[in-house]
């Protein structure tokens, strides 16, 4: 039987919790192999809200994470190319804007920060319009990137958006 773990007090406790439910070589790779996260960067994320862990063999990450198509002139997307880590790495990313959701945020919610955020250094953020019907919801299961060993559960919430004042040529961000 598998259940919802409760916060943990401190990263250690996670990381104490963490070692002998994960493979013996995974847990000592995270924030060393290049485009991973560390023990650190998981607590946060757990003590925040944006993801949850369940107690099973190996543990299951959830996150829910919205993505926005980010639809320009002739049908044109906006792909982040690649994202620049905290250790001053990168990461190819090749995908639409995307990003974790807070508790009990909206969809609508979480595409306006999310926009805010990654584009709010070049654009204007109160100039977003999700485009109707474009809303659709899937479950993706696979081994982590960021946290090799760890299977993680997307559950993706994902809309078709216009944005005002998205340069027409390559550009780069700094998320705020």
């Amino acid at each position: 039987m598998s259940h919802s773990r409760p916060p943990f007090a401190t990263p250690q406790a996670l990381s104490d919790w963490l070692k002998p439910r994960l493979p013996s070589d995974s847990l000592a790779s995270w924030g060393v192999k290049p485009g991973t996260k560390n023990v650190h960067n998981l607590w946060l994320e757990l003590s925040e809200g944006e993801t949850s862990i369940v107690d099973s063999s190996p543990p299951l990450r959830t996150v829910n994470v919205v993505t926005v198509r980010v639809m320009g002139k002739g049908d044109l997307v906006l792909v982040e190319s690649r994202q620049q880590l905290s250790d001053g790495s990168f990461r190819d990313r090749f995908r639409p804007l995307s990003e974790k959701m807070k508790p009990n945020e909206t969809v609508e919610e979480a595409v306006a920060r999310a926009v805010k955020e990654e584009l709010g250094s070049v654009i204007d953020p109160g100039s977003v319009r999700i485009v109707p019907g474009s809303y659709i919801k899937k479950l993706e299961e696979r081994n982590s990137t960021s946290y090799p060993g760890l299977p993680v559960r997307y559950v993706l919430h994902s809309v078709d958006a216009w944005v005002e004042g998205v340069p027409e040529e390559d550009f780069c961000t700094d998320e705020q």
